[in-house]
C-alpha cells in the first residue's frame, strides 16, 4: 500500500506531489492516481473500462516518466480518466499496466485543470526503509 501527499506551495503552473510505496508497483500506482487527482475527484471515477499498456526506460526515473506520459497520452487521445492501476515491473525496467476507469464526463467529473505533461524536474526515486519514495512535478 502506498501514500500520496500533494505539495500546495509548488509553482502555480505545476502540480507537485510526493508518493511512497512499499514496493515499486505501489509507488507507481500512487503516482498514476496523482495524475488524476490533479484533474478531478477520483472517487467519482467508476471502474467501467480498462486499458492495458507497456512502457520501458533505461532507469527507474525514465520508467516512471514513460508511465506517467503514457497515462496522460491515453487521457488526451481516448478521453479516459483512471482511478486504479494494476502494475507489474519486470527486469530491464519494463512495466505492464492495466489502468481502470471510465470515459470523461464533464458534468460528473467536473475537471478542475488539465495535466499536460510529466516532467523530469526533481524526479528522483529513493529507496527507503519502508520501500520507495519520489517527488514528481506535473506540468499543467
Amino acid at each position: 500500500m502506498g501514500s500520496l501527499r500533494i505539495i500546495e506551495d509548488g509553482a502555480f503552473a505545476d502540480f507537485e506531489f510526493e508518493a511512497q510505496g512499499s514496493n515499486l508497483e505501489d509507488l507507481f500506482a500512487e503516482c498514476g492516481k496523482a495524475v488524476f487527482i490533479a484533474i478531478c475527484d477520483i472517487s467519482k471515477i467508476e471502474p467501467k473500462t480498462s486499458v492495458e499498456f507497456e512502457v520501458e526506460g533505461e532507469t527507474l526515473e525514465d520508467l516512471l516518466f514513460a508511465f506517467l506520459s503514457e497515462l496522460i497520452f491515453i487521457k488526451d487521445t481516448k478521453k479516459l480518466l483512471f482511478s486504479d492501476f494494476i502494475i507489474e515491473i519486470g527486469e530491464a525496467h519494463r512495466l505492464y499496466c492495466k489502468a481502470i476507469g471510465e470515459p470523461i464526463d464533464l458534468v460528473k467529473h467536473q475537471p478542475k485543470i488539465d495535466v499536460k505533461a510529466a516532467t523530469y524536474h526533481k524526479l528522483k526515486i529513493n529507496k527507503t526503509d519502508a520501500g520507495y519514495s519520489v517527488r514528481v512535478i506535473l506540468d499543467l
